[in-house]
């Protein structure tokens, strides 16, 4: 009895401990690590501010992070930017660049500190319903990483898609271009 009781405390000191670590803030750092290095080309990222849906499909993971946007950006871009398999395709909701400081304040800091964290990658803005649907059609088939922010400021959230990091989609046109030129020969070629 007092071996299970031993057994009991032992337990409960490990949840303890656990709770604790995942309340300390840094352990979405340590998910990301984790789940940023199982991803690939054609998975997602979203870096999501606080009333992101919530999903509830296979393939689509959520973590929690105890920090705005734009530090939670930069530190996913600081780790993507250590790999050599992917590299990303940010997106931003078109609506972001309207929404006005009166009806939202803070957003304009907000959109100052993206900037500054998106480390001079380009991005390319869409409605944030057409990044939704990409997203949700993505899940179908591969994974999507959502950190979820206590960013509360509309439009806020930033996509990621990852490309290969070593291919590129100029390596990729000209290797097709190529393929088909030697399919036509092949077809010309008299016998």
């Amino acid at each position: 009895m007092d071996f299970c009781r031993g057994l009991l405390a032992f337990g409960m000191a490990l949840m303890s401990f656990g709770c604790v670590d995942m309340q300390n803030g840094h352990s979405w750092q340590g998910a990301v690590d984790s789940q940023a290095g199982q991803l690939g080309y054609r998975n997602w990222i979203v870096i999501a501010e606080a009333s992101f849906p919530a999903h509830n499909r296979l393939g689509m993971r959520q973590v929690t992070a105890s920090v705005g946007v734009p530090e939670a950006l930069d530190y996913v871009l600081n780790t993507l930017e250590q790999t050599q398999n992917v590299r990303p395709q940010i997106y931003l909701p078109r609506e972001l660049r309207s929404v006005e400081n009166d009806f939202a304040p803070g957003i304009d800091e907000l959109r100052k500190q993206i900037q500054v964290s998106l480390h001079g990658h380009e991005t390319t803005e869409l409605d944030q319903q057409s990044l939704l649907t990409l997203i949700e059609d993505a899940n179908r088939s591969f994974d999507v990483l959502v950190i979820r922010t206590n960013s509360a400021l509309p439009y806020s959230s930033v996509f990621i898609e990852l490309q290969p990091g070593y291919w590129d989609v100029d390596s990729e046109t000209r290797l097709r271009d190529r393929i088909e030129r030697e399919r036509m020969q092949k077809i010309v070629r008299p016998f």
